[in-house]
């Protein structure tokens, strides 16, 4: 349950509809509340004949919120069709799956919803608007408020305007998905070190849970299927992660100890979306990163600048990442595994981080110099051996499609001193590289 309310919290947050739906709505409420304040005669005549209010007339009154309702209602048009074209441009020069950062954008949002919630004010003070010759009433304060609200629309159009100018710019782009990706980290990594899974013979005698269900894997209650399992007297151990695709009729996970009910209760800790949510998946955010990079070096858009900042922030990730410990998946109950989560680990990540950006720029020396670099300020913050060894083989990597692939001998000896640099780094630390990317 608890998953599921996860699932329709963060679906809530990043839909489109649902902060210009509550400014619609307020819009309402607030039109009916200022027209029954001025029903009540609160407001005294000698504040209703000053300048502040509006004192005109029934047929004024009329025409001036007919105006206001049919601006915004026509603007409004206006800033979808703007939204729409942004969006465009965005899924044929970003890719698709960037999308989701444009609709869940809070400006976006508030603009479309400021001026349907005065269109919606509009209409329903409107309807309160009576002449002489229908027993007038003129909600002088309702009115008012009317005008400031158009005011504020104003206002509101100019800001949309430069908030999409900016929205659209790469590099604010990939910011964004960077903060995703470094929101993610922080939720799947710890600062003490994690149990270690049991043994694969732990699980020899385990019966397998299958599942009927269909799509992926978006939110896990890991502590209560945890509390369920032991419970029970037993221990169950995923196959599946946040973000992998759930297959009907495969197996989902292996229990040791056969009891029933086991699937129902991963059903119950468990909901499924149509999409990977980055929310809980990690290298879901990482895709979405290195999928701009990938495209800005196609031959198409050429924009290597572009794969260059995405390679800066994968590599500031991989910083904030050296003095922490990824999750290892396993959650205790007793000082007994209850609960194994399969989860990405350092070798996964990186992969996912730089495999592609060196496999389309392997004949672009500027962009595999810079992915050398990368490596050499991640391996200064980095202290674990293991991860220092992955790192090395990336640069190997990188080394290996640059002889194969780089045409000039000059720009083949420039990736080549740059991996001297980083190779002088992991034997003799930051004092050993000094001025070697200078000579």
């Amino acid at each position: 349950m608890k998953a599921r309310l996860r699932k329709l919290f963060y679906d809530l947050k990043d839909s489109f509809w649902l902060v210009p739906a509550a400014m619609v709505l307020a819009g309402i409420l607030g039109a009916l509340g200022l027209v029954a304040v001025d029903r009540a005669g609160i407001i005294s005549d000698e504040v209703l004949n000053g300048s502040w209010l509006y004192n005109g007339g029934g047929a004024g009154a009329r025409t001036l919120l007919g105006a206001v309702a049919a601006t915004t209602i026509g603007v409004a048009g206006t800033v979808f069709s703007i939204t729409i074209a942004a969006l465009s441009l965005a899924a044929a020069q970003m890719g698709p799956r960037l999308l989701r950062n444009f609709t869940r954008d809070r400006g976006n949002q508030v603009t479309l919803g400021a001026f349907l919630g005065t269109f919606s004010y509009a209409l329903m003070v409107l309807r309160s608007v009576r002449t002489v010759e229908e027993g007038q009433f003129v909600p002088h304060a309702s009115l008012t408020f009317a005008i400031m609200l158009a005011i504020v629309c104003v206002g509101t159009l100019v800001y949309f305007v430069g908030h999409m100018a900016t929205r659209i710019n790469v590099d604010t782009v990939i910011e964004l998905v960077g903060g995703d990706m470094r929101a993610a980290m922080q939720r799947l990594t710890s600062e003490e070190p994690q149990a270690s899974p049991p043994p694969d013979q732990f699980w020899r005698n385990g019966q397998n849970v299958t599942d009927s269900r269909r799509g992926y894997l978006q939110q896990l209650d890991f502590g209560g299927l945890a509390d369920w399992a032991a419970a029970h007297d037993t221990a169950i151990r995923l196959l599946v992660r946040p973000g992998d695709y759930i297959f009907p009729g495969a197996p989902i996970a292996v229990i040791v100890r056969p009891v029933d009910g086991a699937a129902e209760a991963i059903r119950k800790a468990s909901a499924l979306g149509s999409h990977r949510a980055s929310s809980a998946d990690l290298e879901s955010a990482v895709r979405q990163l290195v999928e701009v990079a990938v495209r800005a070096l196609s031959p198409g858009i050429n924009d290597p600048h572009t794969a260059i900042g995405v390679l800066d922030r994968l590599g500031s990730a991989l910083c904030d990442l050296a003095p922490v410990y990824l999750l290892s998946g396993v959650v205790l109950r007793a000082e007994r595994p209850a609960l194994v989560v399969p989860v990405v680990q350092y070798d996964a990540l990186t992969d996912s981080m730089f495999h592609m950006i060196r496999q389309n720029a392997r004949a672009n020396p500027h962009v595999l110099i810079r992915l050398l670099d990368v490596l050499i300020a991640v391996l200064s913050c980095e202290q674990d051996q293991a991860r220092i060894e992955t790192l090395q083989r990336h640069a190997e990597l990188v080394m290996g499609d640059a002889k194969r692939n780089v045409a000039t001998p000059d720009d083949l000896d420039d990736v080549a001193r740059h991996y001297e640099s980083f190779m002088t780094m992991r034997r003799h630390g930051v004092l050993g590289v000094i001025g070697a990317l200078d000579s």
